[in-house]
């Protein structure tokens, strides 16, 4: 199998995992909204991360001072393994943003992500 179908096969199956994770997140956790991950297959697994995005900076605080925090790490582990990608430190690949740092962020600074509702278009930004 080539370099590309190798790792379009990849994708597909990290926005499949992920997207479950995002959907089981939507119910669980307050003001949570969506995720996104970003990787650079010449450093994979390394340069993998999973963004957490909340719908203001207060929620997404409050979430990350509260048990909440632990589950989007469990889920985006849970998500990792099931694909079989190891990783020696769970929050090394974990990010959180709030919805309004990110519509204050330039436009020339890459793509955003999209919210899962939408088709995801490349292989940077993916919404779940």
């Amino acid at each position: 199998m080539s370099s590309k179908r190798t790792h379009t096969a990849m994708e597909r199956e990290l926005a499949r995992t992920l997207t479950t994770a995002c959907e089981t997140a939507k119910s669980e956790i307050v003001g949570f909204q969506w995720l996104t991950h970003d990787l650079d297959y010449d450093a994979f697994p390394r340069s993998l991360q999973v963004t957490w995005v909340f719908d203001t900076e207060a929620r997404m605080n409050s979430a990350l001072g509260s048990p909440d925090k632990a589950r989007m790490l469990e889920l985006t582990q849970a998500a990792f393994d099931e694909i079989g990608i190891t990783v020696s430190n769970i929050a090394a690949h974990v990010a959180f943003r709030a919805e309004q740092r990110l519509a204050a962020r330039p436009p020339d600074n890459g793509p955003v992500a999209l919210d899962s509702s939408r088709q995801a278009r490349g292989k940077r930004g993916q919404g779940h």
